[in-house]
Parts: structure tokens; C-alpha cells; sequence
């Protein structure tokens, strides 16, 4: 069978083509390959020499931790410390040198316009180091950036090069044998993405299983970005202001100088990973900041516009299904502290010590979570290490167990302090069921032993009542009519037994309040009412 001429031309015309194509494809392989190994062999030298270079530091890191120059920060001890690494912050103005430990080593790569850090791994390395030499660090390297410009740069306009003669190669191979086929066109689309928010950045830093609230460095420039707008309550720490930050509000917990010690014990606690918990109040960052020449130390969370329990109950009547659910989230937040979690990214247990209505703060959801963590105490199983801090506040008075005030707690044992928690939490939910409507009957807001002690009660006095006459606040008659309230009114009596080990442990109270709330029959017009 003959072909036409016209086709035999076509085919030779590609034939052709293709066989100069390949030869030029074949010699554009042959210079990349050798340039390929000269860039390999410049490489391999300068990684050799850097591996030298080095041989003898990582020698000395492998033996143990670094001591590094410490100034500017609460953790100083005789202005060092000890750490993985050494580490020099400058945040505008201020400027301080401390130490990493190896879960917070990410924050050497944390960089902002407004934060400069540099971090080194011998002893005494960031003493060395300030603002200057930060500035002068580009001008150092540039020279190493020149040397590896120099050796990637051609390389990858090579692997362009083979890439494009390879493309075209196939594509001219595709037209001599498919002449009729169309070229696909693909259309990329761009999402815009505005600015994030408060509720993004939150999502992104502090997920459900971290507590350690904002990376570190931008906590350190909270301060500068938060407006305060009204003052919500004093005490004997501090005041507490609702700010606004990225448009929406937060809570600042501003400490006064001689509480120094509790804002740094909090902020400890708050930073425990896996804290995180929604019967715990959510932490976001924590910040020191200048006011009229004076420091002021800021705590700041997220913010919960019914203020406390003991605010709230001041004002306000539950139904019973109210009064459970607020005591099941007490007791939630409770279990929470007191469990150890075992893992790599762990949370040692930790035990309130301060327990009462003024510290539990009321959500939305009718639910509760637990704040002001200055005077807890963690222990971790691992290291059988019972870590108390250096607090010298003590816990409120009228809450105190007995064995805090006949003093005879075991101080060295943790589950002493857990069995505290357990007494104070029967106090607080006796003031929630009396706040609790009944038949058409429900009390007065009155603080536990109210009718045999003042208003500010001494320890003398406490330990009278509690210990001696071993008195406990009195139930009313109502409680035992209803059967939430009968089997809360049980909880808080084997809450406050007089021998430590024969109370409750908190995942037993809430247990038992669980059982009670998935008994009960919620009608779709109750829910609807609830919402």
C-alpha cells in the first residue's frame, strides 16, 4: 500500500524533528550532570567543614544543660539560669536573656516586627549577645547566604531549563502524533483572606488540648494591645477590668506589686499543658506592663460576663435541673486539676487549695468553671515531685477543712491537699441548694457558717466551730423532697467527714452527679425553656 506523498513528508519532517531534539536534550543532560556533581562536591566540603566546626560544642551539649546570663525576669537566680538553651528577647524597648527548656525551644523561630530573638546552646553564649549584634547579624551572614545563592541558583535555572526542553520535547511529540488535540487550560482561583480574629488566632494557638494559652512571645506584647474599659471587681490581689482585644472582650486580672508572687504562680499553672478544659477558666496570656512609673502585672482570660457565683447567686434563683448542672461542672473542673494525665505532652495533678464561690466563675450555659489557681500545688507520679511554689498567701479562712485548722495536714502528701478541695466543694454547692427554688420555698444567699461565725471570721474562731464543735451548715427541710436535691444533699454530708481519707474523691462526686443528670427526663419544651 503506497502513501501519500504529503504524509510521507509529515512524518519524515518529525522524524527529523525528534532526532535533533534528542540530541540537544542529550547534551543539556550531560553539562547539568556535571554541574550537578561540582555542586555536590562544593556542598559536601563546606558541610564537612561546618560538621568540624561544630564537632566539639555538640560534645559539650550532650553532657547536660547550658548555664545562661538571666536579667529582666521574675525566674532570675543570681542573674542565671539553667536550660536546653540560652536565649536574648528584645521587645521594643526591653530586652532580657534567660533560658529555654526543650518544649518551649519554638519560640527561637517566633518572629514579629516588633520581637527580635536569638538563641545559642553553650554556657554563658547570650551573654554576649544585644541589640547590636542582633542588628549586625544580616551583615555577618551575608557572606553565607552569597555561598549558597552561588551554588543553588544555578542549579535550579539548570533543573528550569531541563524541565522547559523536556516539556517542549513532549509536546512537540504530541502534535506530530495527535495534530487535532486541543490544549486544557486550567484556571487557579485565589481565595482572599481578611484580617484574623480573636476567635482565630485563639483556635490556632490554644486548641483543646494545650494549655499554655498564646506563644510566649506574644504574650509579651499583650499589654500594648489591649484597652481597658471598666473595672468589675477588687480584692486583696488586685483588680479585675474587662478589656476589649481585636474586638472582643477579656478579662485583665491586673495583680498589685506585693502579690507578685501569685501572678507568677498562676501563670505557671495556666501554662501546664493540657489544662485546657471548659470547667476551667481559659487562659490567653500574661504580661508585665508600666502605669505611672509603677509595674503592673497582668493576667489575662477569656471573660465571663455573669461574674462570679458568689455574684451571681446574689441575685439569682435556680430550679433544680440549674442548681445540677452548676454543681456537675464544679465537680468536672474539679476531676480535671486533681487527674494526672500521663503522656509525652503530660499535665501533672494539681489541687486547688482556695476552692470556694468567689473563684468560680458563671458561663452562659448555666455552667461553672473554676479560677484564681495562685495558691495550687501540682505533683507529678513520674517524678514523686510535689511542687508547692513560693506562695506565702494562705487560702480563705471560712473554707478551710479541719485538718488545715487544727494544722494537722500532712503537708508532704499530695492527696491531702485534694481531700481540702473535697471539703470546700461540699461548701460551695451547700450555696448553690440554697439558692435552689423547692415548692415555692428557696433562702437567702448566705456564706457557709454564717450564723456561728462573722462576717470576717478569725482562725481561732474557725477552728472552734469546725473543729471542736464540729459543726457543718445546717440543710433545710426542702432538700430531702426532691430527688436531685436529696442526693446533693447526701454528696455534701460525705464531703465534709471530719477524717480526711472517709470523704468523696471528686471523680466520685461527679459520678454520681452524672448518673443523676442522664436520669433525669428533659421534655423538648423544657430544653426549649433552658435555651
Amino acid at each position: 500500500m503506497t502513501l501519500p506523498s504529503a504524509q510521507i513528508s509529515l512524518n519524515f519532517g518529525c522524524d527529523r524533528t525528534q532526532r535533533k531534539l534528542a540530541e540537544t536534550a542529550g547534551m543539556v543532560r550531560a553539562v547539568l550532570l556535571r554541574l550537578l556533581l561540582a555542586g555536590w562536591g562544593l556542598w559536601s566540603s563546606t558541610a564537612l567543614a561546618d560538621q568540624s566546626t561544630d564537632e566539639s560544642s555538640s560534645e559539650a551539649d550532650s553532657r547536660g544543660r547550658v548555664q545562661c546570663l538571666c536579667k529582666n525576669r521574675v525566674t532570675c537566680q543570681d542573674h542565671t539560669c539553667w536550660g536546653d538553651v540560652c536565649f536574648f528577647v528584645k521587645i521594643n524597648d526591653r530586652q532580657e536573656w534567660g533560658c529555654f527548656m526543650n518544649d518551649h525551644k519554638e519560640q527561637c523561630y517566633f518572629v514579629t516586627p516588633e520581637v527580635f530573638t536569638e538563641c545559642c546552646s553553650q554556657h554563658h553564649c547570650n551573654a554576649n549577645i544585644t541589640a547590636s549584634t542582633l542588628a549586625d547579624k544580616p551583615v555577618e551572614e551575608e557572606g553565607e547566604k552569597s555561598l549558597v545563592l552561588l551554588v543553588v541558583l544555578p542549579i535550579l535555572v539548570l533543573l528550569v531549563l531541563f524541565t522547559t526542553m523536556f516539556t517542549l520535547i513532549w509536546w512537540r511529540r504530541s502534535r506530530c502524533q495527535f495534530p487535532q488535540a486541543a490544549d486544557d487550560i486550567a484556571v487557579a482561583k485565589v481565595y482572599g483572606g481578611a484580617d484574623p480574629t480573636y476567635g482565630d488566632l485563639f483556635d490556632e494557638f490554644c486548641t483543646s488540648g494545650s494549655g499554655t494559652g498564646l506563644p510566649y512571645l506574644v504574650q509579651r506584647t499583650m499589654a500594648r494591645q489591649i484597652s481597658l474599659a471598666e473595672c468589675v471587681g477588687k480584692g486583696r490581689y488586685g483588680e479585675v477590668w474587662r478589656g476589649t482585644w481585636m474586638g472582643e472582650s477579656v478579662a485583665v486580672k491586673i495583680f498589685s506589686s506585693r502579690d507578685e508572687q501569685s501572678w507568677f504562680r498562676e501563670t505557671e499553672i495556666y501554662n501546664t499543658v493540657q489544662l485546657r478544659h471548659e470547667n476551667i477558666l481559659g487562659f490567653i496570656a500574661s504580661d508585665m506592663t508600666s502605669k505611672n512609673s509603677s509595674t503592673q502585672l497582668w493576667l489575662v482570660t477569656h471573660f465571663h460576663e455573669l461574674g462570679s457565683l458568689y455574684d451571681f447567686l446574689q441575685y439569682t434563683t435556680l430550679d433544680p435541673e440549674g442548681c445540677l448542672r452548676m454543681c456537675l461542672s464544679v465537680a468536672s473542673g474539679l476531676v480535671h486539676l486533681h487527674t494526672e494525665i500521663l503522656s509525652t505532652q503530660g499535665k501533672p495533678a494539681i489541687a486547688h487549695r482556695d476552692l470556694k464561690s468567689r473563684n468560680i466563675l458563671v458561663k452562659r450555659n448555666g455552667q461553672c468553671c473554676i479560677a484564681d489557681l495562685g495558691l495550687a500545688v501540682m505533683h507529678s507520679q513520674t517524678s514523686d515531685c510535689l511542687d508547692m511554689g513560693n506562695n506565702p498567701r494562705v487560702g480563705t479562712k471560712r473554707y478551710m477543712a479541719p485538718e488545715v485548722l487544727d494544722e494537722s495536714i500532712r503537708m508532704d502528701v499530695f492527696e491531702s491537699f485534694k481531700q481540702t478541695d473535697i471539703w470546700a466543694l461540699g461548701l460551695v454547692m451547700w450555696e448553690i441548694t440554697r439558692r435552689t427554688v423547692v415548692n415555692g420555698i428557696v433562702e437567702e444567699y448566705r456564706p457557709p457558717f454564717f450564723d456561728v461565725v462573722p462576717s470576717d471570721p478569725s482562725f481561732e474562731e474557725m477552728k472552734k466551730v469546725v473543729c471542736v464543735d464540729q459543726n457543718r451548715p445546717s440543710q433545710h427541710n426542702r432538700l430531702h423532697s426532691h430527688p436531685i436535691l436529696s442526693t446533693i444533699a447526701k454528696i455534701m454530708r460525705e464531703c465534709w467527714f471530719q477524717k480526711p481519707p472517709a470523704r468523696l474523691t471528686a471523680l466520685r462526686v461527679r459520678k454520681t452527679l452524672s448518673k443523676l443528670d442522664q436520669d433525669q427526663d428533659y421534655s423538648p419544651d423544657k430544653l426549649k425553656q433552658d435555651l
